[in-house]
């Protein structure tokens, strides 16, 4: 895979020297983070990055992506966003991150007139076109462009090249937007998405770095990696967790056997569409 990657790469190099100034959509995480660093290399000043401030995504990752921003010498915009308050987001239909992406997309394009900016990013990868994500193709028919995704780069390629770069990112968990831990058709609101955020937080504060608490109303699902199952049931922590997830708002508290599975709530989709052909 290195070599392979390492070409990858250079790909995404020789592509980037082509652009005079670019705006990149910084979350902080794995894949923005790595497409920010190797942005700024080339073209320096003429790099801006621009974080959204919202109720979908956890403020301990705008602070991460504060101070890596600081710590390079970078221009960092932090910029608020409100897509709690669009009807078609808040409803949770499957198409729910297409209307949030036409108005972050909107947003970043003000942002990138304002300050000259002629080209805009998006971090994504080449594994996110294999799954549904509507938010891509609004981002697309915005003229957004995915100069990670263009040249091919997967994670496990971002992930080797970033810990090749000594970025701190390399191993860091998978980060989606709070929003996905709830079912569709259940309707968002920034009080579920407050309560899913803490409970989070708590389990990484206690050594659970991947996981995920989808919830279902007065239930949370917990998703953790299969390896620390044992751990998390393990009775101290057991009490504990039940103990701190009553607190947030949860009145049951459950486990998934299967462990952390990336877009899990997804699967509705195709078992839907599956009962739709029989």
């Amino acid at each position: 895979m290195g070599i392979d990657a390492k070409q990858k790469k250079q790909s995404l190099i020789d592509n980037l020297k082509q652009l005079d100034s670019i705006l990149i959509a910084y979350s902080g995480g794995v894949d923005s983070t790595f497409l920010l660093a190797v942005a700024h290399d080339i073209l320096k000043d003429n790099v801006v990055a621009a974080t959204a401030s919202s109720a979908t995504y956890p403020l301990k990752e705008q602070n991460e992506a504060v101070k890596f921003a600081q710590k390079r010498g970078i221009k960092h915009i932090i910029f608020h966003s409100d897509e709690v308050s669009l009807p078609q987001f808040a409803s949770n239909s499957p198409d729910r991150c297409y209307y949030c992406k036409k108005l972050l997309s909107n947003e970043l394009k003000g942002i990138a007139e304002e300050h000259n900016m002629r080209h805009i990013a998006l971090a994504v990868n080449s594994d996110d076109l294999t799954d549904y994500r509507p938010g891509i193709k609004a981002a697309k028919e915005m003229g957004l462009i995915s100069p990670l995704a263009d040249a091919q780069l997967s994670k496990s390629d971002i992930r080797f090249l970033s810990n090749e770069m000594g970025l701190p990112t390399w191993n860091k968990p998978a980060m989606a937007c709070l929003a996905s831990r709830i079912p569709y058709g259940e309707k968002v609101t920034v009080k579920k998405l407050k309560m899913i955020e803490e409970a989070e937080n708590f389990l990484i504060e206690n050594g659970f770095l991947q996981c995920r608490v989808r919830h279902y109303g007065t239930v949370a699902r917990i998703e953790i990696n299969n390896k620390k199952i044992t751990n998390i049931i393990e009775e101290n922590m057991r009490s504990r967790i039940i103990e701190k997830f009553k607190q947030i708002g949860f009145l049951h508290t459950a486990i998934d056997l299967e462990g952390y599975t990336a877009g899990s709530l997804n699967r509705i989709l195709s078992h839907n569409k599956h009962e739709s052909i029989i």
